[in-house]
């Protein structure tokens, strides 16, 4: 398998921002493309969004997600790998991506939100040096919070 690593300091421009939505539909089975659209331009009105995207050819095969949550601190929103491409240390690659590029920018601390059911991404995160700091009540049940100094 070949992974292409591209990062978009804005939202990426058609095909690929279809490709990703697809993606997160399929893999986010509770939410719709149309709903995941509807986030994203609400928080890309807000501040502008961090794509991180794993490609095979011209196919998404992953996703990393961002944005600044305030000066210095970084907000890892979003993200997930296609289960036919998961094992290949795609969502690690993007992660230490998502990272590196913080640093690059400034940011002192990563922060995440993740809950149980997900628990490679839980498990991806603590194995990358993040702490679970807390936990709140979410939308869809309890959410663990987790933030990562660099």
């Amino acid at each position: 398998m070949t992974s292409l690593y591209q990062f978009h300091e804005d939202l990426p421009p058609d095909p690929l921002l279809n490709g990703m939505l697809d993606l997160l539909a399929a893999v986010f089975k509770n939410q719709t493309q149309s709903g995941i659209l509807a986030d994203l331009m609400y928080q890309h009105a807000r501040t502008p969004v961090l794509v991180g995207l794993a490609l095979d050819a011209d196919r998404v095969v992953g996703c990393k997600l961002g944005y600044e949550r305030k000066p210095e601190s970084f907000y890892s929103w979003l993200g997930c790998v296609d289960p036919a491409w998961r094992g290949h240390g795609i969502a690690t690659e993007l992660m230490h991506r998502q990272h590196d590029w913080c640093r690059q920018n400034g940011y002192r601390t990563i922060r995440t939100h993740t809950y149980n059911q997900w628990r490679s991404m839980l498990v991806l995160n603590i194995r990358s040096g993040f702490d679970i700091i807390g936990t709140v009540a979410g939308r869809r049940g309890l959410t663990i919070v987790l933030e990562k100094t660099l």
